[in-house]
């Protein structure tokens, strides 16, 4: 042990000397025996002096239950360090009670068998089983650790399109906890005893009886978005725990009723993607456009909106798509989907 190391805790010097393993695994391993001083077992939170020589039995994060399977990858961008990929609906992030297979884990283990040394494959955040879009994943340990560490500062960006129900005037920001349901258990739900969860909102278009939003997470909790706006009494459009009974606009036509009753899944899309890359540095984005089965709601929304206020002045809802007085987003500027 050096000098510049000699009275640290054990762990502090193991993430100085182990720049690519997290302190709370490196505290893991060290309560599980799996670290050394001079020969000895220590604790965590004991001394280490100089000229002590430590030795770390590194474990493998070999997934022993997940294995590889032939599932097609939508790859946005790969390199050495990270993948990003699009995910589609329906395709469950990692195996769990009721999916013990044909998850993006085991699909990630079939396009790169070296992600089994790392937990989950690389999977360091994830979207409900029928939430679309970006995702990244590391594929090395120093990536892993980056990564997860710059979700946990909120330093990564994760930029949504919701399609709501009800007419939302304006934007604002949602700032309540989230925990488990108190009697359901398998929900989640706003929670004195929760964590503290931040989701911005703007409004980008409004429907008869729905609201497309831009959704910027500040945190990343359990259903998340869902949640927040499904206690606004706004819940995600399609949503089969938190969204209630199908609402059809007044007056809507038999093609609209179809449409609306034919989509089956919340109507939740990871639109935007940006974060610093963990090996260079450089600021990496990525947007993908909004799947084909929302787009067929959002556009038939749309043609039921133009025809019922056809007649309406087109500058009353010029507002629609102003959003200089709201603070919780950078202005991206949003393209066309």
């Amino acid at each position: 042990m050096g000098p510049d190391l000699a009275g640290a805790r054990l762990d502090q010097a193991l993430v100085a000397l182990f720049p690519d393993y997290s302190r709370s695994r490196l505290q893991t391993w060290t309560r599980d025996g799996r670290v050394e001083v001079n020969g000895e077992q220590r604790r965590p939170r004991d001394k280490v002096a100089l000229g002590d020589r430590l030795r770390l039995h590194a474990v493998s994060e070999r997934q022993v239950a997940c294995v590889a399977q032939p599932i097609p990858l939508r790859i946005v961008f790969e390199d050495p360090q990270v993948l990003v990929i699009d995910k589609p609906a329906g395709l469950v992030v990692h195996p769990a009670a009721g999916n013990p297979d044909g998850t993006l884990q085991n699909a990630l283990l079939y396009h790169d068998p070296g992600l089994s040394e790392l937990p989950r494959a690389g999977i360091v955040h994830r979207l409900d089983k029928d939430t679309t879009g970006l995702m990244v994943i590391a594929r090395t340990q120093a990536a892993h650790k980056r990564l997860t560490g710059a979700i946990a500062a909120r330093e990564v960006r994760r930029e949504y399109r919701a399609l709501v129900v009800g007419g939302m005037p304006a934007g604002g920001t949602i700032d309540m906890p989230i925990g488990r349901h108190p009697t359901q258990r398998t929900r989640m739900a706003v929670n004195p005893m929760g964590k503290r969860a931040v989701t911005h909102f703007r409004v980008l278009e409004h429907f008869r009886g729905h609201t497309l939003l831009k959704v910027l997470l500040e945190t990343g909790r359990t259903h998340q978005i869902r949640v927040h706006l499904a206690h606004l009494r706004h819940p995600v459009f399609g949503d089969p725990v938190y969204g209630g009974r199908l609402q059809l606009p007044g007056g809507a036509s038999d093609e609209l009723k179809a449409v609306l009753r034919g989509f089956r899944r919340q109507a939740l899309h990871a639109k935007r993607l940006e974060f610093m890359h963990p090996t260079s540095g450089r600021a990496m984005r990525f947007t993908t456009p909004i799947p084909a089965d929302m787009r067929v709601v959002i556009d038939a929304l749309a043609a039921d909106a133009d025809i019922h206020w056809q007649d309406r002045d087109h500058d009353d809802n010029d507002d629609h798509d102003t959003f200089d007085s709201f603070d919780g987003f950078d202005d991206y500027g949003d393209e066309e989907d």
